[in-house]
């Protein structure tokens, strides 16, 4: 993991502090922020480093087969269940498991999941006696979990049992400074596997760079620099190899505006609101300059003086 925005030091604090202590952690994000490499990381900083980290994708295989893969099975459990088969579960014993998409995992299997969790045991499908599994459990999810507690979807004594430590992972957006740096970490790799003969990226390209949402966050970046890398024609990527979509402005459009074509205030607020009081961000959402928004900031600030103020930037 690669990483010095004030995002991901505090996120590796988290795994720092965490990582020897013996319970489950919960890590959320979206899709591409790297959550598997911090359970990795959180693993390998563990009093169970020397035993295996064992990671089962539950969105990845249909409910049919997530059993089988947990539990394992003994002979005869099933047609074609020809001799006993040791469960991912069974195979963490000693080490860790991670199981990623959580949310993901079918209703009906969350509560065998949960009596590993309460009781250190469990059975293999067809089994009758239990076999106890000492293993620490990562999980991991881009789904909103209190959501599908309410949409019925996820059992909330699973939920507790899994977010007893929690490490919620920051989007490449939110990690100043860092895409430089990851996108600069990514090229000397493809450098290194591919034979190239890139040095860097040029002005515009990591203009480019610093521009781009990255909506698929670092595995977005990691393609879009290892694309690049073979696309690149001189020593330097440029920022059409990067090939990036244009940036979009459809919130020059949509911002509502009062008399005589004046920016509403209210739009200002909102989108304040959704960036975190950062003003620069917010002047980028609405596409006006930060002194438009300073202005009206000013101006709500006059004609309504008891309205709270807004820190700088």
């Amino acid at each position: 993991m690669v990483g010095q925005s004030p995002a991901m030091l505090r996120t590796f604090e988290l795994i720092r502090r965490f990582a020897p202590v013996d319970a489950p952690v919960l890590i959320t994000g979206e899709t591409g922020t790297g959550k598997e490499l911090a359970a990795r990381a959180i693993h390998d900083r563990s009093n169970a480093c020397d035993g295996r980290f064992v990671a089962i994708n539950c969105a990845a295989l249909p409910a049919s087969l997530i059993a089988s893969e947990l539990f394992g099975y003994e002979k005869g459990a099933f047609t074609g269940a020809a001799a006993r088969r040791v469960g991912l579960i069974e195979m963490a014993d000693g080490g860790s498991l991670f199981l990623d998409e959580i949310g993901d995992l079918p209703l009906e299997l969350q509560g065998h999941l949960l009596r590993f969790l309460q009781e250190g045991q469990i059975f293999r499908l067809g089994g009758r006696e239990p076999v106890s599994v000492r293993t620490r459990v990562i999980a991991a999810t881009h789904v909103d979990l209190h959501r599908a507690i309410e949409d019925g979807r996820f059992r909330e004594d699973l939920f507790y049992r899994l977010n007893v430590l929690q490490i919620e992972m920051p989007p490449l957006r939110a990690r100043d400074g860092d895409i430089e740096l990851l996108a600069m970490v990514v090229l000397r790799s493809a450098v290194r596997e591919l034979g190239l003969a890139i040095d860097g990226f040029s002005p515009e390209a990591l203009a480019a760079l610093r521009r781009h949402g990255w909506p698929g966050n670092v595995r977005e970046l990691v393609s879009t620099v290892r694309r690049a890398a073979v696309m690149a024609s001189g020593r330097l990527i440029e920022a059409a190899d990067l090939a990036l979509p244009a940036p979009r402005e459809p919130a020059r459009q949509r911002v509502a505006t009062g008399p005589h074509g004046a920016i509403d205030r209210e739009a200002v607020l909102a989108a304040l609101a959704r960036c975190g009081q950062n003003r620069a961000r917010a002047a980028r959402e609405l596409g006006i300059a930060r002194v438009t928004l300073y202005r009206v900031l000013q101006r709500a600030a006059t004609t309504d003086p008891n309205r709270e103020t807004i820190d700088e930037d």
